[in-house]
């Protein structure tokens, strides 16, 4: 899995492509994940006890893995990701400037 929780990801296509934002969940299984702020969808909430009003609230949903896209922190735009292992060590770098991805 080349996205992991905290990355700062863009959107590279659906409803939101351009936009940027933090990624709060990886579900491997599934390959989804929910970016913070994205792919925002309207949830009818009903009342929970008796006098209390109902209410429609807005829920991030999961993307599939294949429309986002890390950002470099180095160079600041959408790379794709390569990783280099060093007696035991695995660890993430861009493919376009070769930094390394924290």
């Amino acid at each position: 899995m080349k996205i992991k929780k905290g990355d700062t990801v863009k959107i590279i296509s659906g409803k939101d492509k351009g936009k940027t934002g933090k990624v709060l969940n990886v579900s491997a299984p599934k390959n989804k994940t929910t970016v913070e702020g994205l792919n925002i969808f309207k949830k009818h909430v009903k009342p929970k006890k008796q006098g209390e009003k109902g209410q429609i609230i807005s829920v991030s949903r999961p993307t599939d893995i294949s429309n986002v896209m890390v950002v470099c922190s180095a160079c600041g735009k959408p790379a794709r990701i390569g990783y280099h292992i060093e007696a035991k060590n695995k660890s993430r770098y861009c493919k376009n400037c070769k930094a390394i991805i924290k």
